[in-house]
C-alpha cells in the first residue's frame, strides 16, 4: 500500500490551514469515490465566507478518508461556511449510506490495508498482537497543513493512543 500522501496537498496553502478529516465506516466504491472526489471539487470551487472566496481544498484519501482544508491567509473560515462544509459531508453521508462522524472508531494500517477498529476493541486488538506500538494509526485529530504532512499516519507510540494503551506495551506486548 502506497501511503504517501503528501504530494497530493497543495504546496501553495499555508502550513497553518486549517484541515478536517472525515472517516468513513467504510471503502468507497470506485464509483462513489468518483462522485465524491466532484461533489468535494464543486463544493471548495464555490466555498464562501461571507462572501469572500476561501481557497479551499477537498480530496478523497484511500478511498476511505475526506481531507477538506481552508487556506485563512485570504479569508478566514468562519461559522456559517463551516457550517458548508459540514452540511456536504452530511450529504455525501445520506447519498452513500456512511458514516463519516464516528470519532469512537479508529483506522490503521494492518497488512497493507486500512483497517478500522472500535475504540471499544483497542485492548483487545494489542493483547493479541493485531496493533502494536509500531502499527501506523490515522491520527484524524490533526487541525492544520503542518500536523497533516507531519502527524497524520504516525505510529501508535507517538499518538494520544499511546498513553491509553501504554501499560499494555510496557508489560512486554509490543
Amino acid at each position: 500500500m502506497n501511503i504517501n500522501y503528501r504530494d497530493q496537498i497543495p504546496d501553495n496553502f499555508s502550513p497553518a490551514s486549517r484541515v478536517w478529516i472525515y472517516q468513513c465506516s467504510r471503502l468507497f466504491f470506485l464509483s462513489e469515490a468518483l462522485q465524491v472526489e466532484e461533489i468535494l471539487e464543486q463544493f471548495v470551487s464555490n466555498w464562501k465566507s461571507h462572501g469572500a472566496t476561501v481557497q479551499g481544498y477537498g480530496n478523497l484519501f484511500f478511498g476511505q478518508f475526506i481531507v477538506l482544508m481552508a487556506d485563512e491567509s485570504e479569508a478566514g473560515v468562519s461559522g456559517c461556511s463551516t457550517d458548508s462544509s459540514v452540511h456536504i459531508i452530511k450529504e455525501i453521508e445520506k447519498l452513500f449510506k456512511v458514516d463519516l462522524f464516528n470519532r469512537q472508531t479508529l483506522a490503521f494500517i494492518i497488512k497493507d490495508k486500512v483497517q478500522l477498529l472500535p475504540l471499544t476493541q483497542l485492548n483487545y486488538a494489542v493483547e493479541n498482537n493485531f496493533i502494536n506500538g509500531s502499527s501506523i494509526y490515522f491520527n484524524n485529530i490533526v487541525t492544520t497543513k503542518k500536523e497533516l504532512l507531519e502527524s497524520w499516519l504516525i505510529p501508535v507510540k507517538d499518538s494520544w493512543l499511546s498513553k491509553k494503551i501504554n501499560h499494555l506495551l510496557v508489560t512486554g506486548i509490543e
